[in-house]
C-alpha cells in the first residue's frame, strides 16, 4: 500500500518507508501535486515594512474646503510653477509671518507632523532686515525647526487633539469636546486696540466705548512674546481662510495658534477655499497670532492681567495671550470688519439672516444671546448666517462661514437642525458629558453655562450656499429686556426704528462675559455693531 493516509493541506502521511520515532509515520513536506491551497487569493501588498504598508493606507487629496456653487478660477502664475515651487512660497508666507521683528530672519519651518518625520524635507526660512541683527543676535528658535500643519482637514485635527490636548475627546455623536481652559467667556476688559494717528479719529473712544486703547510700543512687545512662544513649539497650526461671501469685498486671514481645537474651530468658522483659492491665497490681509496658553506680562504697560487680546489696525494683526477661549479669534476678526467694510461703504452688522422661498430676506439685529441663531435657523426658511453680516450694494452677505450656537438647554424637539449639526466636525465647548456612554448633557452647568458648539454653516440642511441674498425686506430688533420696559412683540415704525436702533436698549446676557455675576442695563448704541 503506497501514500495512503489523511492529507493535510499538500502534505500526507506515509504508512511503507516512512516510520519515525515509536512507530508513527513521518509526515512529507514535499509537494506531490501543483495544487495550492490558501486562505486568500488576493495580490500581496505592495509593501517591504510596516512603515511602507502605512504609507499606502493614505492618498493624496484636495483641501477641505466650504462648499461653492461656482469653481474658483486657477491663476495663471501658479499654472507656471511646480507643486513644490508653490508649497515653498507658502512656507517663506508663513515664515514671514511668524518672524520676529528684531531677529534677520524667520524662523525655518518644515510642512507636516514632526511625529511622523518624512525623510527629503527642506526648511523654509526668510530673510529681513528691519533692524541690525548684529545688535540683537542669534537665538535659540532661530536654530531650530518649526513644523507647519497647514490647513489640516477635520479628521487630522480630532487626531491632533485626542493624542496630545487634555479634555479632548469624542461624543456620542462625533462632536469634538473640548476645554478652554480658566476663561469660558470673552474678557473685554483685557481687550486693547492701538491708538494710532488714523485710529484716534476713526474710532470710538472713551467713556462708554468698548475700545480701550494701548500704544504700538506695548503692541509690538505682547506680539514678539506671542511670537516668540509659538516659535519655541515644534509645530503649530496655520489656517488660511477667507471672511465674507461676497467675492467683491472677501478678506483674507490667517490664523497661527497652538492648539487643534483653536484651528478646528476657526476651520469651522471661516470660509474654507478651494484648493484652486489656497494656491491663489498669497499674503493675508489680516492674521491672528493665538498664543493663548501663554500669559503676557501684567507689569508691560497698559495690561490689567495676565490677558490681552490686542488689535493692531494699521498692521493688520491681532495678538492673544492668557485666553484659550476661542471665542475671541471670532470676536476680534468680526471687530476688524467693522473697522474695514464701512471704509467700503458697507454696514456690517451683529445679526442673524434667513430668506423665504419667495426671496424675502429678514434681518434679526441683537447682542449675542438674545436669540439670533436660534430665530434665523429656521426650517422653513434658508439660512444664510446665525451672526455676522455685511449688507453693501449688492444685498446682504455672511461674514462667516459657520455657526457658533448656544447649547445650554439645546433639545432635538426645540431645535432640531442645531442639534442634528452637531456631530463629526463640531467644536462642543466646555460641554459635560457621560463618562461612559459619551453622552452630552447640555442642560449641565458645571464647568459654564456658557456651552457653545461651533460647525459648519452646510451642516444645516437648508443653508443657502453661497451665504449670500437680496436686500433685507424685514428687520427685526431683539433685547434681552431683563427689566420688562419693552413689551414683548412691538411693531415699529420707520422713526421707532431709527430711535431703538441707535439707543440700544438691551441687558447684559452673562453667560457670555467672563467678569459679571448679575444683570446690567445697556444702552448699546447701533446694536449691531456689538
Amino acid at each position: 500500500m503506497a501514500n495512503s493516509g489523511g492529507e493535510n493541506g499538500d502534505l500526507k502521511y506515509a504508512r511503507i518507508g516512512s516510520i519515525g520515532r515509536h512507530g508513527l509515520p513521518k509526515i512529507q513536506t514535499h509537494h506531490e501535486t501543483k495544487e495550492v491551497c490558501h486562505d486568500d487569493t488576493a495580490t500581496p501588498v505592495k509593501a517591504k515594512t510596516m512603515d511602507e504598508l502605512h504609507s499606502l493606507q493614505k492618498k493624496r487629496s484636495s483641501q477641505p474646503s466650504t462648499p461653492h456653487t461656482a469653481t474658483g478660477q486657477q491663476g495663471s502664475a501658479f499654472n507656471a510653477i511646480s507643486e513644490e515651487d508653490r508649497q515653498k512660497q507658502q512656507l517663506q508666507s508663513i515664515s514671514a509671518s511668524l518672524a520676529s521683528l528684531t531677529r534677520e530672519t524667520g524662523p525655518k519651518v518644515v510642512r507636516g507632523d514632526p511625529a511622523r518625520k518624512t525623510d527629503g524635507q527642506k526648511a523654509v526660512h526668510v530673510e529681513h532686515h528691519l533692524y541690525d541683527s548684529a545688535l540683537f543676535g542669534l537665538s535659540d528658535s532661530a536654530l531650530k525647526f518649526t513644523h507647519i500643519l497647514y490647513n489640516l482637514s477635520p479628521a487630522e485635527l480630532y487626531e491632533q487633539a485626542i493624542k496630545y490636548e487634555k479634555g479632548s475627546f469624542i461624543t456620542a455623536s462625533g462632536a469634538l469636546a473640548t476645554l478652554s481652559g480658566a476663561k469660558t467667556g470673552r474678557s473685554p476688559r483685557d481687550k486693547r486696540v492701538v491708538k494710532d494717528e488714523e485710529t484716534e479719529t476713526e474710532l470710538w473712544w472713551g467713556k462708554g466705548s468698548p475700545n480701550i486703547e494701548m500704544d504700538e510700543h506695548t503692541f509690538l512687545v505682547n506680539r514678539e512674546r506671542a511670537v516668540d512662544y509659538l516659535n519655541s513649539l515644534d509645530k503649530v497650526f496655520v489656517n488660511d481662510q477667507f471672511l465674507n461671501w461676497d467675492p467683491e469685498h472677501r478678506i483674507k486671514v490667517r490664523i497661527v495658534s497652538a492648539r487643534a481645537y483653536h484651528s478646528l474651530f476657526m476651520h469651522n468658522m471661516c470660509i474654507r477655499p478651494t484648493p484652486e483659492e489656497l494656491e491663489e491665497f498669497g499674503t493675508p490681509d489680516f492674521t491672528i497670532y493665538n498664543a493663548g496658553q501663554f500669559p503676557c506680562n501684567r507689569y508691560t504697560h497698559y495690561m490689567t492681567s495676565s490677558t490681552s487680546i490686542d488689535l493692531n489696525l494699521a498692521r493688520r494683526e491681532m495678538v492673544i495671550l492668557g485666553t484659550q477661549y476661542a471665542g475671541e479669534m471670532k470676536k476680534g476678526l468680526f471687530s476688524v470688519m467693522h473697522y474695514l467694510m464701512p471704509k467700503r461703504r458697507i454696514l456690517s452688522l451683529h445679526s442673524g439672516c434667513n430668506m423665504g422661498k419667495d426671496g424675502d430676506v429678514a434681518l434679526f439685529f441683537g447682542l449675542s444671546g438674545t436669540g439670533k441663531t436660534t430665530l434665523s435657523t429656521d426650517h422653513n426658511r434658508y439660512l444664510i448666517g446665525d451672526d455676522e453680516h455685511c449688507w453693501s450694494d449688492n444685498g446682504v452677505s455672511n461674514i462667516e462661514g459657520g455657526c457658533y450656537a448656544k447649547c445650554i438647554d439645546l433639545s432635538k424637539d426645540k431645535e432640531p437642525d442645531i442639534w442634528n449639526a452637531i456631530k463629526f466636525g463640531t467644536v462642543l465647548e466646555n460641554i459635560v458629558f457621560d463618562e461612559h456612554t459619551r453622552d452630552v448633557d447640555y442642560s449641565e452647568k458645571s464647568v459654564t453655562e456658557n456651552t457653545r458648539a461651533a460647525y459648519p454653516i452646510e451642516y444645516i440642511p437648508n443653508a443657502k450656499i453661497p451665504c449670500v441674498g437680496p436686500h433685507p425686506k424685514n428687520v427685526i430688533l431683539l433685547a434681552c429686556d431683563a427689566f420688562g420696559v419693552l413689551p414683548p412683540v412691538s411693531k415699529l415704525s420707520l422713526a421707532q426704528t431709527m430711535y431703538h436702533f441707535i439707543s440700544g436698549y438691551t441687558a447684559l446676557v452673562l453667560i457670555q462675559i467672563e467678569f459679571h455675576s448679575k444683570f446690567s442695563l445697556l444702552l448699546v448704541a447701533c446694536i449691531e455693531f456689538c
